[in-house]
């Protein structure tokens, strides 16, 4: 009988774990450079990943970020990347970038918790991910380039 009472008590003992918000924290800023005229296209407010957790986990678990904000990946190698959007609760665009700031392809409208391979296609040492759709808003071309501060 006492087993049964300890069992029944224990049953009640649930725990919630609540999924703390994960935040956007400047780190820095992101230019745009159209290929044809030199000029200043976009200025973006940035978040780095450079550590492998950072790398790792990127946006996840995040509920939104403004179209002003974005997170570039820093890789220490050039090579071909592969993305996914496991635990991603918000829409992207991927722009794959070489060592030398030139983006060099796109993945657009990657969807949330979608677990296919979103390769670059090209060797990238950077990867920066804004909301779904600037890529087209921007009208961002492969050619064009970036600079960035920290």
């Amino acid at each position: 009988m006492l087993v049964l009472l300890c069992a029944l008590s224990c049953k009640d003992d649930k725990k919630i774990i609540k999924q703390t918000e994960v935040v956007f924290t400047k780190e820095g800023e992101l230019t745009f450079f159209k290929t044809t005229t030199d000029s200043t296209k976009v200025v973006i407010d940035i978040e780095i990943a450079n550590t492998e957790y950072e790398t790792q986990t990127g946006l996840m678990y995040r509920s939104s970020m403004q179209n002003n904000q974005g997170m570039l990946f820093v890789f220490d190698d050039v090579s071909e990347r592969s993305f996914y959007m496991k635990n991603t609760k918000i829409p992207l665009d991927l722009i794959f970038i070489n060592d030398k700031k030139i983006i060099v392809s796109f993945q657009k409208n990657a969807k949330p918790f979608d677990e296919s391979s979103l390769p670059s296609n090209a060797p990238a040492k950077y990867v920066l991910e804004v909301n779904a759709g600037l890529i087209d808003t921007w009208k961002l071309s492969a050619g064009d380039s970036i600079s960035y501060t920290k």
